[in-house]
This record gives C-alpha cells, sequence and structure tokens, in this order.
C-alpha cells in the first residue's frame, strides 16, 4: 500500500481524478503526500500558478470518516455561506467507491496560499514544546488576538435549534440562495472527543450515541458527554488507571459530574433551550492561515464542528498560551496565573472588535444587551470556563474537576476523595470496589480487545456501569473495512510534512 501512495501511475490516476473536478487546467507539479493529524493530502500546482489538494483521512479514524467528510463539507459551506471567514472552496468530495484506487472518502478543495500558521506568529523560538513567546510584542499579540476575536465573533452569531452536525438538508440549495434552508443540525454532535474515545481509548461506536442522535437542550446533551468519560474509564483497557486509588477517584469524579448534567447544574436556564451556537472543537492558531504581513488568509479543518451548548462559545478560548491546561508541565494553577494576562489583552481586543461590528451594523439587535466579551469574562470568574472544559475532553477531565469543580459543587472536603463516596446513590457506590478489580485486573493483563470481532471476545463486553443498555448505533460490525485500514495506516506512516515536490 506505501508503494501505491508513491507510485508514478497512482499519481496520474489523482491528478486527472481532480483536473475533472477543477474543470480543466494543465497540472504541472505533483507534490507527493503530506500528514496531520487526522488526514493526509496530495497537492497538484497548475499552470496558473493555483494549486488544489485532495485530502484523505488518516486510517486510524476509519469508523468515522464518511461521517467525519460529510460534517465537515455541511460546515465550510455554511460558514462560507454565512460569514466572511476565510475558508476553503471545495469543488467536489464523495466516499470511497468514488475516490482514486477506493482509498477512502475525500474533499477536493483549492489550496489556500500562505506564508505559514499562526503557530509560526505566535510560539517561543526554539522550544521543542508549542507555547506563546513569553517576550512576544504586544501589539503584535493584540493583532493577532484581534483577528482571531471577529472569527470567533462571527460563529457566535450562528444560531441553532438543535445541538449537533449540519447537513444538507435541501438538495436543491446552492451557494447564493436566499434562504438558509441549505443546511441544518442532522446528525449527532461529532466531537474531537468521540473521534478519540473511539480510536484512541477503544471505546466501540455501539456504545457511543448513535449518528443520528441529536439534542433539544443542553443539559441533555452534557449528560451525553458525562457517559462518555464514564465509558472511557470502562471500556479503555489499558492506561486507563495507575491505581486502585486513581480508579476509585476517577469512578466517584465522573460519577458526581454526571450527577450535575442529570440534575441540569451544568447549563444556564436563559439557554438550556439555545440557541445553540456554532461550536469547533479543533478551531486553533495551528489551523488558521496567513501571509507574510501575519494577516489571516484561510482557517482550515473544520471537520469537529457542530452545534453545541452556548456554554462552550461563552467560554474564552484556551489557546491564548498555544498549550492546553492540561499538558502544561508546571501544572494547572501555574497555568491560569500564565493565562489571565493574555486574557486581559484578549478581552480587550475582542471589544474593540464589538465596537467595529456595531458601527457595522454586522450584530444582531440587543447584541450590547450582554456582548460575547463580558459572557467570556463570567464564564472565567464564576468557572464556567472549567465546566465547558471538562465536559468537552475526557482525558484532561480529572485534573480539572478535582481542582476546579468539586469544591465548588460540593463544599471543602477534609478527608480526600472517598469522602465523596457517601455523595453517591447507594448502587453507585456499590459499584466502585467492582470496577476496580476489574480494572487491576485488565491493568494486569495488558490486552487489546476488538469489540466489533464475532467470537469469544465479543463475551467480554463490560458491565453496564451506566444503568440502562446503552442505544447502538448503526456502526456495528467493520472488520473488511479495518482490514483495508490498517493497510493503508501502515502505508501513512512514513508520509512527513518535508517532501519534496515532483513533477507528474
Amino acid at each position: 500500500m506505501k508503494e501505491k501512495l508513491y507510485d508514478e501511475d497512482f499519481y496520474y490516476e489523482i491528478a486527472r481524478f481532480v483536473t475533472k473536478h477543477r474543470l480543466g487546467g494543465s497540472p504541472m507539479t505533483f507534490f507527493p503526500p503530506k500528514k496531520g493529524g487526522f488526514n493526509f493530502y496530495y497537492r497538484i500546482q497548475y499552470s496558473d500558478g493555483k494549486s488544489v489538494i485532495i485530502r484523505f483521512p488518516l486510517p486510524g479514524y476509519h469508523r468515522i470518516a464518511e461521517e467525519k467528510i460529510h460534517a465537515e463539507v455541511a460546515a465550510i459551506r455554511y460558514i462560507a455561506e454565512h460569514t466572511t471567514i476565510p475558508v476553503p472552496f471545495i469543488l467536489h468530495y464523495g466516499m470511497t467507491e468514488e475516490s482514486p484506487g477506493k482509498i477512502g472518502p475525500f474533499i477536493i478543495m483549492e489550496y489556500i496560499e500562505n506564508s505559514g500558521d499562526l503557530i509560526d506568529v505566535m510560539a517561543a523560538p526554539g522550544l521543542e514544546r508549542v507555547v506563546l513567546d513569553p517576550d512576544i510584542d504586544e501589539d503584535k499579540l493584540e493583532f493577532v488576538y484581534s483577528q482571531m476575536a471577529d472569527i470567533l465573533l462571527q460563529l457566535s452569531q450562528c444560531d441553532f435549534s438543535r445541538i449537533g452536525c449540519l447537513g444538507k438538508v435541501d438538495p436543491n440549495w446552492e451557494y447564493g440562495d436566499d434562504d438558509d434552508g441549505g443546511f441544518d443540525v442532522t446528525c449527532r454532535p461529532l466531537s474531537f472527543n468521540i473521534a478519540q474515545l473511539g480510536e484512541v481509548g477503544g471505546i466501540p461506536h455501539f456504545a457511543l450515541p448513535p449518528t443520528s442522535k441529536t439534542y433539544s437542550t443542553a443539559s441533555e446533551y452534557f449528560s451525553a458527554l458525562a457517559d462518555m468519560h464514564l465509558q472511557q474509564l470502562s471500556f479503555q483497557r489499558n492506561q486507563a488507571v495507575t491505581s486502585a486509588d486513581d480508579c476509585r477517584k476517577k469512578y466517584i469524579a465522573r460519577q458526581l459530574f454526571r450527577t450535575l448534567a442529570s440534575s441540569q447544574r451544568l447549563a444556564s436556564p436563559k439557554t438550556n433551550h439555545g440557541p445553540f451556537k456554532l461550536w469547533c472543537d479543533d478551531l486553533r492558531p495551528a489551523n488558521v492561515l496567513v501571509d507574510a504581513n501575519h494577516r489571516i488568509v484561510g482557517v482550515i479543518d473544520w471537520e469537529f464542528t457542530y452545534a453545541a451548548p452556548a456554554e462552550f462559545t461563552y467560554a474564552p478560548p484556551w489557546w491564548l498560551l498555544l498549550t492546553m491546561p492540561e499538558e502544561w508541565p508546571e501544572g494547572l494553577d501555574d497555568w491560569v496565573e500564565h493565562y489571565e494576562p493574555r486574557l486581559e489583552t484578549f478581552l480587550r481586543a475582542l471589544r474593540a472588535k464589538e465596537r467595529e461590528f456595531v458601527e457595522q451594523g454586522l450584530l444582531k439587535e440587543g447584541y450590547l444587551d450582554k456582548p460575547l466579551s463580558a459572557r467570556m469574562r463570567q464564564s472565567w470568574e464564576t468557572g464556567d470556563f472549567w465546566l465547558a472544559y471538562a465536559a468537552r475532553k475526557t482525558w484532561a477531565f480529572d485534573g480539572i474537576f478535582w481542582r476546579s469543580i468539586d469544591e465548588r459543587f460540593f463544599g471543602k472536603s477534609e478527608a480526600g476523595f472517598m469522602e465523596r463516596l457517601k455523595l453517591l446513590p447507594p448502587e453507585q457506590a456499590a459499584g466502585v470496589e467492582a470496577l476496580v478489580e476489574r480494572k487491576m485486573r485488565e491493568k494486569e493483563e495488558c490486552t487489546l480487545v476488538d469489540w466489533y470481532e464475532e467470537g469469544p471476545e465479543s463475551a467480554l463486553l463490560p458491565p453496564d456501569i451506566l444503568g440502562p443498555e446503552p442505544e447502538r448505533g448503526a456502526d456495528t460490525r467493520g472488520k473488511p473495512a479495518a482490514t483495508a485500514a490498517d493497510a493503508l495506516g501502515d502505508a501513512v506512516q512514513g508520509l512527513t510534512l518535508e517532501d519534496e515536490a515532483r513533477s507528474p
């Protein structure tokens, strides 16, 4: 398979296919495949100097590959129609059967010429980890933040009546139509976390929300997110816990968070029923392309975009320091200490952008009664920032829960986390030791289980710790697709971002 990805005949097949959907042109240069976190792509440059790329999902995410393509295409087209955010122009997209070599679902889009991304502008030079340059010029930083504020402000004006990914509901709708009938919420919110749960945590997709599931209230969705945190603890066999006490602590935190969600304490009553805001889990400086003057020319990678609870939008962005709080080497308290001064800079830039939008008549009536800048400050000062962040991120959840959520809702504890066991219903409290025993056994066995394999392994499904059996989605058995994807996965392992261009 790896040979095929670099095969000259395959290059020609791709070039012909892409050129057909570009509606002509003379391809001059073919760039070898490059890969990112979720996709790999080929770039073709034409005689007019412009380029087109064809992009495929990485095979590790094959079970959600087609769902991911549909969601991203709908999101990009909606954003192109309803905002001025610069997104790639999509020429064509399709599923595996239509793709060159049948290697996977794809998107063909115009390549956005750029001089780099915002990481290149903002990051401290010479460090292995990506972190905001502590010596960055304040005017330069405010210029960057202002452009990002423009994007967030526009997305915050995109309202929906349900939570979930967008889909095309009117097959006859085209760019430029007067109404909004082209896209609406049609399927589950395909989040970054769902992708990680399925393909990294090993949680079977039939234990996750069905693809057709959408949500009418924020509380309902927060409950679903809390359930997924618990499913990760139950299903992930390796590296889910480090010790028996770690297992107990994670179980108690997840059950308490589920209690908060089910009692509607995570969502604001004012926005529980909407409107819900367009949100992208992967909107961050690494996906924002700029020119030589640091002006944004394109925003890419919209695959985890969906209508979400307003609490997500109203929380200030985590990426002001470029490093996620859970990955900050010195811990959460130190992250906060470094974050707060940058938050002041960002909110200042956002307020200026809001005034600009008001002067241009771009904001809805009543917006200034509670502008986004004020909502973000409130989210930070109340701790709602941490609620939304912990809800979205399973692998960041535990440290944030015990630092920023536990005491806020359940008061001070002098006796440690086991004291919280008394807050759980008897049936939940009684289940903790059985879970500990199972997780310690799995830790010793250190084996993987294919939940999609017929036979003995299918009998290893863990006991249900959510209550009623989870509704099973359409994604159940998939061995033939997995086999093909495994072969493709081996092939793309060697792809880099530094390959030299070739001419077809």
